[in-house]
């Protein structure tokens, strides 16, 4: 079941006996469980009905003791075990499975990694309980998720603002999440979020930030490119090397990708570089072709090396961060 169906089911009042949230992303499986904790007992109910565990603090028999009791003035209780992923012997949940309490919502969070499908637990729980996976998002995929996530919650926001979210904040989505929300604090309903937005509300320079950066460089522009990375250098905290690089070599790898596909309209090119918007697939195009197929080649294999450089490898002697933005933006442009 998706995450979209669970939420639906559980804000109509549809229950599973168990729960069991696993994978990867902890966004969705906190948004699940939280929800639970927060709204099938009333305030009065919970005293008595609702019990949380630590994975690490208990055990899966004392959890399904918990669970096996009845509601106390209630029509249901709840047991939630939060970290369940510190469990050694969750093979032993497999006897409550078989015959879970009608009158109580056992939910299981099994953070950052999955259960072997091909073991018994894991057919008993599919078959079961309500058994859900949480898979993370991947890179390219987070403007598309920004995007989504404030116009579902009644915004709109510039494909730059989005680019400059996704790149600063990387793919934790509970910190995409926690920084968007201070936006909507502070923005009214229904505005468009822009560049300056983001830049007065959450600290992100509108003009010294990896989108601009991934921008000179596509415009081959050595002034502008040379003074983002002298910001970057002078604020490493918010802009570290090993970050940037990142970005960098999801940028260049678009661009390298780009010259390979056979159909290059707009249309296409978002599709099959899966981009999140017209305005970035024309990017992508008017980019690329300032570059030759063999220095995009070339510029990939030397961002796997400076990035193992700001690690501390193949270099002798200390170099600064500073120094090593400058080599590398000369080597990309030159």
């Amino acid at each position: 079941m998706e995450f979209e169906q669970i939420i639906q089911e559980l804000g109509k009042k549809i229950y599973h006996p168990v729960y069991f949230l696993t994978g990867e992303e902890p966004y969705y499986i906190d948004q699940v469980s939280d929800f639970i904790e927060k709204n099938v007992l009333s305030e009065a109910e919970k005293g008595f009905n609702q019990t949380v565990f630590y994975g690490r603090d208990t055990d899966p028999m004392t959890v399904m003791e918990a669970a096996r009791r009845f509601p106390m003035m209630a029509n249901q209780q709840v047991v939630i075990v939060k970290e369940a992923q510190e469990w050694k012997n969750l093979e032993a949940l497999r006897k409550y499975l078989a015959a879970p309490s009608k009158t109580t919502i056992l939910v299981i969070n099994y953070k950052y990694k999955k259960i072997d499908g091909r073991t018994e637990l894991a057919k008993a729980l599919k078959k079961n309980a309500l058994y859900f996976e949480s898979k993370k998002i991947r890179d390219y995929q987070i403007p598309q998720w920004v995007d989504k996530y404030i116009r579902d919650h009644g915004y709109t926001i510039t494909p730059q603002a989005t680019q400059m979210l996704a790149d600063f904040l990387g793919d934790d989505l509970s910190k995409v999440v926690n920084e968007v929300r201070k936006l909507f604090i502070l923005v009214p309903k229904g505005t468009q979020i822009t560049a300056d937005h983001i830049e007065k509300n959450i600290g992100i320079s509108k003009e010294y930030n990896p989108f601009e950066l991934t921008t000179a460089l596509g415009n081959r522009d050595i002034l502008k490119a040379n003074r983002i990375i002298t910001y970057f250098a002078a604020n490493p905290g918010s802009n570290p090397i090993q970050a940037t690089t990142g970005i960098l070599f999801s940028y260049f790898s678009r661009l390298f990708r780009y010259h390979f596909l056979a159909n290059k309209s707009e249309s296409e090119v978002m599709k099959q570089l899966k981009l999140s918007s017209p305005f970035i697939a024309r990017k992508t195009i008017e980019e690329a072709r300032r570059y030759t197929p063999t220095k995009l080649f070339e510029i990939i294999g030397m961002l796997r090396e400076y990035d193992m450089k700001s690690k501390g490898l193949d270099t002798t002697g200390e170099v600064s961060q500073g120094d090593l933005y400058k080599e590398m933006i000369y080597k990309i442009l030159h």
